[in-house]
């Protein structure tokens, strides 16, 4: 752990050619929108992301503008009580998961309202008409000026957390974090993100509207932006969460703030969730990663990813970080027959542990023990859910030691859990938020109340035949030589054949060649203190990547290489590499197991 951190927290993406494109604060944004309402008659639609302030922004607007006529959409919504009927099927009771679903924002709206302003926003010759707020593009198909109120993931969960927001059409302002949080993911984030990908094309202008600044881009220096990201490697912005088992290690390795009680998590590659930085000259905006996801899916992703997943990100890095710390909650994830017909989606989380750093008693919790009482597992499970006793985990699951560069397989319906003092970097599809704990070690959260465990729905995906002799064999440290050249060498970790994911590590002192073969790829450095990714032709800017950060490389790029650079330079290094194979998994021999 003892290092100078070089990590870099803010990764910037410049996009070049727009410089001239970009307006920053309200004062030279409401001058570059007032030469659009000096004309005889114009209509001006602000689509919002829900979580946007939007009596905020209606505000501004009145005062900067003037408009001749301003709609709210949030008076056209249905009332609470009729929302909350309308998303009660899909949240259900359970207090972390929902289920897949098509609700739009259109249907959110009382359709005689709708309907009633939109001919009204269609005859309109009055001057200047402002319509502000989610769904306001549904209101105005074409308007003269379409501008996309953008926010991005990690800020909408700040508001939440703060009480500044409740979800779209709902009076849950005082709601805790975590419904708010569940409800966006199932219901809100769904339907607006829907209706962007219909959008994006069509978006005259982007408002950035994180925090105080905000900063207006034209759409067309956007889209290019992020054409010129799915065209080179890149990163997208990661941030860093608190939880009741977190530890120390990204706090110095990642240069973190002092004064959180830990970080446990870090999401760095998780496209639905972190952002993107695009730097326009001087003006810096930050949009959802899943707008480049979204816009350029097949650049991004590659055919065969694409036709399979749809414009999804598949594959998710993130950290979990135990260092001076406690054990994860002992879990198993979902198999895909049962995430299927219980939550709607289409694939489950396999995933796996790559251990970047661990103490001598660090350890993974892994598969059962052998010849267990099956039986007894279950009635002490129970009993330690429903009357409080301890669960002796040990007596029923496997406690392997952990080592640094360690690879631990975890396909879905394995029992599992990081222990205590490893840093895990955690290399997983994306359904992140179906984790079913099974036992989190007698504990509260951070918010002083027991975290929700989901018993019933965790002994139905155990896979009771993973036991210490099958995961010594398929799961731990399936290192396979690959081949090699002049200073490197390759090899294959993982995952096991029951997951889609495929992952390959690299030591290197030179130069050594990647090529994506027409799939994404997404690499962390997890050895080294520095590498740099060209294009062999020139084809992109290079970049500088730093120890334990995470980047991704669009299908598009071809082929490229990792080379030692700076403080590395002609020292060993290592990164681990994930794509998803060209084959899936095989049914059959998933029920198997």
């Amino acid at each position: 752990m003892r290092r100078v951190s070089n990590y870099d927290k803010f990764p910037v993406v410049r996009v070049e050619g727009h410089e001239l494109e970009s307006w920053k604060g309200w004062p030279a944004i409401l001058e570059r929108l007032k030469a659009f309402a000096a004309s005889k008659s114009c209509t001006i639609a602000f689509e919002c992301y829900p979580g946007v302030f939007e009596k905020n922004l209606i505000s501004i607007l009145s005062e900067g503008l003037r408009p001749q006529r301003l709609i709210a959409t949030s008076d056209l919504l249905k009332s609470p009580s009729e929302i909350e009927l309308m998303v009660s099927s899909v949240l259900g009771d359970d207090p972390v998961f929902g289920r897949m679903n098509s609700i739009e924002i259109g249907d959110f709206f009382e359709s005689a309202k709708l309907a009633h302003l939109r001919e009204e926003v269609q005859s309109w010759k009055h001057g200047l008409l402002a319509i502000v707020g989610a769904g306001a593009s549904l209101l105005s198909p074409a308007p003269d000026y379409l501008i996309y109120a953008d926010l991005a993931r990690w800020e909408i969960q700040q508001r939440q957390r703060q009480n500044l927001i409740g979800n779209l059409g709902a009076d849950n302002l005082e709601e805790s974090p975590a419904l708010k949080y569940k409800r966006a993911f199932f219901v809100d984030w769904r339907a607006a993100d829907h209706l962007k990908k219909s959008l994006l094309q069509k978006i005259d202008f982007w408002l950035d509207m994180n925090g105080d600044m905000p900063k207006l881009v034209t759409g067309g220096a956007v889209r290019d932006g992020l054409k010129q990201v799915a065209g080179r490697p890149f990163r997208v912005v990661p941030y860093f969460d608190p939880g009741p088992w977190g530890g120390h290690w990204m706090e110095e390795v990642c240069d973190l703030p002092k004064g959180m009680p830990n970080y446990a998590w870090c999401f760095d590659c998780v496209p639905e969730e972190n952002s993107l930085l695009l730097a326009f000259g001087e003006t810096r905006i930050e949009i959802p990663a899943m707008n480049l996801t979204l816009l350029y899916p097949l650049e991004l992703l590659g055919a065969s990813v694409l036709s399979r997943f749809g414009a999804e990100f598949p594959i998710r890095f993130d950290f979990l970080d135990t260092m001076g710390g406690g054990n994860l909650s002992l879990q198993v994830h979902p198999k895909t027959q049962f995430i299927r017909e219980h939550f709607g989606m289409q694939y489950t989380q396999d995933e796996s542990y790559y251990l970047l750093d661990a103490a001598e008693d660090g350890s993974v919790y892994l598969g059962l023990q052998t010849s267990i009482d099956r039986e007894a597992m279950i009635q002490r499970l129970k009993a330690a859910h429903d009357d409080g006793v301890t669960f002796n985990a040990e007596r029923y699951v496997n406690r392997f030691p952990a080592r640094k560069h360690d690879h631990f397989l975890i396909p879905a319906g394995t029992i599992h859990c990081s222990g205590k003092n490893s840093m895990v970097l955690e290399i997983s599809a994306t359904p992140y938020i179906f984790t079913f704990k099974l036992w989190d070690w007698g504990r509260l959260g951070l918010d002083g109340q027991p975290r929700p465990i989901h018993l019933d729905h965790g002994l139905a995906n155990i896979a009771w035949n993973r036991d210490t002799e099958w995961v010594r064999k398929n799961l731990i440290n399936r290192i396979e030589p690959l081949s090699e050249g002049p200073g490197w060498r390759e090899e294959r970790t993982g995952l096991h054949e029951l997951e889609f994911i495929e992952t390959r590590r690299h030591w290197s002192r030179s130069s050594t060649p990647h090529n994506t073969q027409g799939t994404v790829n997404v690499l962390n450095l997890v050895e080294g203190d520095e590498v740099v990714v060209e294009s062999p032709t020139g084809a992109f800017e290079p970049l500088v990547v730093h120890y334990a950060e995470t980047f991704i490389v669009p299908a598009s790029v071809g082929p490229y290489s990792v080379s030692p650079v700076g403080r590395s330079f002609n020292r060993s290094c290592g990164t681990i590499k994930a794509f998803v194979r060209s084959q899936p998994p095989s049914h059959a021999r998933f029920a198997a197991n």
